[in-house]
């Protein structure tokens, strides 16, 4: 005991950043910290974020599946490549800025490995939604009106295969992916302890998501008849009201959670709202309305035509290079939000072809 008693702290940190391990370039906190769940202590923070995201996406699922069902496929396509865009651009660059404003006298650090994974996801979406645009507009289909339907089913197959193994891969390899990087300084401040009591349950929360969501499924048939009538009393394309004013709407609760938790300096939670959200969409929401569409009969497909899947590929590339460093600070979120502001004026004079084609020819 006395040799124990004689040893520094520092010696003992100094061996556990030595020591070889999956997260031996984090702190000593957490090196030390025995593995635990995503749910364990001090979790409520994460459960909330993980309920506003997972309510902010099926408010994004329940109206994909009234459009799916009256066959307005392009509102489907666009309102989920709007909610991809939304969360990337507006919800991760309104997070930094914050988050970067409150806490400006000290830099912002994320989870890098986490962050570059759900790139590397959203890059294998664009990969998905690309081929069968290319091989549209292209006309190198081996059977016209066929193949690229085809190319979509089964990319879409693969895509839920590897989203389901990215579930498994986090809950049982990666378990630690939400917990603050920065742990070791709120534990010697005796921070830790002082943490705010929640303002709701787990059970509670878990209550109210579900009435919420029974209230959306209500107003979303309204929401989605009502798309192309406002579009023309407004004189509004109908692709601006689909990629950029209804995802706002529905993207609210998650918009809402990821800045209060970047001012929280709890920016990991923030980043896995944002992009864990734009990556569950692009990698399941995506596929998911494709199989449902090959199931009901619908031909709903991976083609988004090139100026929206151009528009994708450009932003994941932006935000890849935006979160490569780790950090974050307000510079980075009002880049982004100018980001946004271009994709939305992009779509406020953009004309949908397939609209054009499906209008009817006046006399």
């Amino acid at each position: 005991m006395g040799a124990l008693e004689g040893r520094s702290t520092l010696e003992f940190e100094d061996e556990s950043l030595a020591s070889p391990g999956p997260f031996s370039n984090k702190t000593s906190s957490l090196d030390a910290a025995p593995n635990r769940f995503f749910f364990d202590d001090g979790s409520e923070d994460f459960v909330g974020g993980l309920l506003s995201a997972t309510f902010g996406n099926a408010t994004e699922l329940i109206i994909s599946m009234y459009a799916l069902k009256s066959g307005m496929l392009r509102v489907l396509q666009q309102s989920l490549l709007g909610s991809i865009l939304s969360n990337m651009l507006l919800v991760l660059g309104c997070s930094f800025f914050a988050g970067g404003i409150v806490h400006s006298n000290k830099e912002q650090v994320f989870d890098k490995a986490t962050a570059i994974m759900n790139s590397g996801l959203l890059l294998m979406a664009v990969m998905g939604l690309l081929f069968p645009a290319v091989l549209h507009f292209t006309h190198t289909e081996l059977h016209f009106g066929k193949s690229e339907l085809a190319l979509s089913r089964f990319s879409s197959c693969i895509m839920l295969v590897a989203y389901g193994a990215y579930l498994f891969f986090q809950l049982t390899s990666n378990r630690n992916a939400y917990s603050p990087v920065k742990e070791e300084e709120s534990q010697n401040d005796g921070s830790s302890g002082d943490e705010e009591a929640p303002e709701i349950s787990k059970c509670g929360s878990i209550i109210w998501l579900f009435i919420l969501t029974v209230w959306i499924s209500v107003l979303s048939e309204y929401l989605v008849n009502a798309i192309e009538g406002a579009s023309v009393s407004l004189n509004i394309p109908v692709s601006f009201i689909s990629v950029i004013l209804l995802p706002i709407v529905g993207n609210a609760a998650e918009h809402a959670a990821a800045v209060m938790f970047a001012m929280k300096d709890k920016l990991d939670i923030s980043l896995g709202v944002a992009i864990g959200s734009s990556t569950q969409i692009s990698m399941f929401g995506i596929p998911f309305c494709v199989v449902v569409g090959w199931i009901m009969g619908r031909p709903m497909d991976l083609n988004f035509q090139l100026f929206e899947t151009a528009t994708l590929f450009m932003t994941v590339l932006v935000v890849a290079f935006m979160l490569q460093e780790g950090t974050s600070n307000y510079f980075k979120g009002l880049m982004l939000l100018f980001c946004y502001l271009i994709v939305a004026a992009s779509f406020f004079v953009h004309i949908d072809p397939k609209s054009i084609q499906d209008k009817p020819s006046k006399p």
